[in-house]
């Protein structure tokens, strides 16, 4: 991420107005996930700005123009508040030379309603506009003989950004051949990226919160060009579809969102280039 020290994140936090979105969060950075999560899930996690300001500054670098977004949280007002920038720079230029519709908007799908309604009471100002929320349960499922996980119904769009954070290992109901991934020793193993991967544009960028067994299930059945990158220190998987453009109009959205170079710069976003 080009920094080294919490402190620089949290600066970098602080600078960009994202600890302003959340006002009443006794913020702890101290805390791991597993001190911060309600095991009941009445809560959400508390703001782990790491993963935050990355996600912020990914959006803001790309010049990202729609996010799908599995599960939600603090990480869905963050994206918000960077599309609603990303609108208030590009907006225009979007909107007049690329095929984008309905750009700006963040779309999540998640399987607690309790979640969504926590998150949607998050939301101020222009960010209430640009989120759609959408629930749907999780079932199990195989792809391609693998047992895995889906979400019944998914939003109808063309992202060119996919943050997979969601769903829980505990929310799948039924199981195939008696497997489930409700079992406390097992792992999330969504495949509903996998499902959608034809649909998807070059340039397009998915990123995983941890969940590196299922990273790998994904790295070993997308079907498509794709390059991965792990940070291991940050725990994140970064998968960008890098094919040549479909025509002249994924070409124009690649050329102004990511540039001529794109295929050679780094995934990992450097806080230090993001803008203003």
């Amino acid at each position: 991420m080009g920094v080294s020290s919490k402190t620089q994140v949290e600066q970098f936090a602080e600078l960009f107005g994202l600890t302003e979105l959340f006002p009443e969060s006794a913020v702890s950075p101290e805390k791991s996930a597993f001190e911060t999560v309600d095991p009941n899930h009445t809560q959400p996690y508390l703001p782990e700005w790491l993963d935050l300001t990355r996600l912020f500054a990914l959006i803001r670098l790309r010049r990202v123009t729609s996010v799908l977004e599995f599960g939600c949280g603090f990480s869905t007002v963050v994206m918000a508040h960077a599309l609603s920038l990303n609108e208030r720079d590009h907006g225009l230029a979007v909107r007049e030379s690329l095929r984008r519709t309905d750009p700006f908007r963040l779309h999540v799908v998640d399987d607690m309603q309790q979640y969504l309604e926590l998150t949607r009471g998050r939301l101020r100002g222009d960010s209430q506009k640009r989120v759609s929320f959408h629930l749907s349960p999780v079932q199990m499922t195989s792809f391609n003989g693998r047992i895995c996980t889906e979400y019944q119904t998914l939003p109808n769009v063309c992202p060119d950004f996919i943050y997979l954070d969601g769903p829980s290992q505990d929310s799948a109901v039924g199981d195939v051949n008696g497997i489930s991934t409700r079992h406390p020793d097992r792992l999330p193993m969504a495949c509903d990226i996998l499902k959608i991967e034809h649909f998807l544009l070059p340039g397009t960028l998915l990123v995983t919160d941890g969940r590196t067994a299922n990273a790998r299930f994904l790295k070993s059945n997308l079907q498509r060009e794709w390059r991965h990158e792990h940070d291991e220190e940050g725990d994140v998987h970064y998968f960008e579809m890098i094919e040549e453009p479909l025509g002249k109009w994924n070409r124009r959205q690649i050329d102004f969102c990511l540039g001529a170079d794109w295929r050679a710069k780094p995934l990992r976003p450097a806080l230090s280039s993001v803008p203003r």
